[in-house]
């Protein structure tokens, strides 16, 4: 594996220590510069910026590479994201368990965005509509999508957090990390004992600790 942190002045374990910060809580680049300083540790935000935006994605990348597979139910569901004044269409996916499949940005809501989502969810492991797979259900009774509309919150209060994606591509590369920690850390605290809530809690951190290492 690649020394991703080459030519860094900081230790890896400060970066790796921000950039989880980003995408595991809701907080700017200026909160975290904050919390880094009350550790004695002098690192602008605009350090922190671009360590979000180099980092975020292989690490996501990574962990992509080691999640151990979806469920086999999945919902689908989209909502509107304005960027610089223009409505864009986020498409998302989920398994039974609330686990993000796949996160896609488009410009348009029609068949063909449709038809290009489906494509990348087949790709990450996902199903699709009839259309694409012959044997896949459509179910489209009240409250089946339940999970997917839920899904779009965490992303919702980071969006307000950040004062709105500022692009595309920004939006983009936000939301696929965000997912991927997402999985990661999503615990379902409610349902699991504190020991076995403990257990995998142990568990998450030890994987992060695998793909984050130089």
């Amino acid at each position: 594996m690649k020394n991703i942190y080459k030519r860094h002045r900081l230790p890896p374990s400060i970066i790796q220590y921000a950039v989880w910060l980003y995408y595991r809580f809701n907080l700017s680049i200026r909160d975290i510069e904050d919390l880094l300083a009350e550790r004695n540790i002098n690192v602008s935000y605009e350090s922190i910026r671009l360590w979000v935006n180099k980092f975020g994605p292989e690490f996501a990348y990574r962990l992509k590479r080691r999640h151990q597979g979806f469920g086999d139910t999945y919902f689908l569901d989209e909502v509107f994201v304005k960027i610089r004044g223009k409505q864009h269409y986020l498409w998302r996916a989920v398994d039974q368990d609330g686990e993000v499949v796949d996160v896609y940005l488009q410009e348009r809501r029609d068949a063909k965005a449709a038809k290009r989502f489906f494509q990348r969810f087949i790709k990450a492991g996902g199903a699709a509509h009839r259309s694409l797979i012959p044997g896949a259900c459509h179910n489209t009774q009240h409250y089946a999508n339940n999970r997917a509309e839920l899904s779009h919150q965490p992303t919702r209060v980071r969006e307000r957090g950040m004062r709105h994606f500022k692009s595309i591509t920004q939006a983009q590369r936000f939301l696929e990390c965000h997912a991927a920690v997402y999985n990661l850390f999503n615990l379902h605290r409610h349902s699991l004992s504190r020991r076995f809530f403990k257990l995998f809690r142990i568990r998450s951190f030890a994987t992060w600790d695998v793909i984050t290492v130089p």
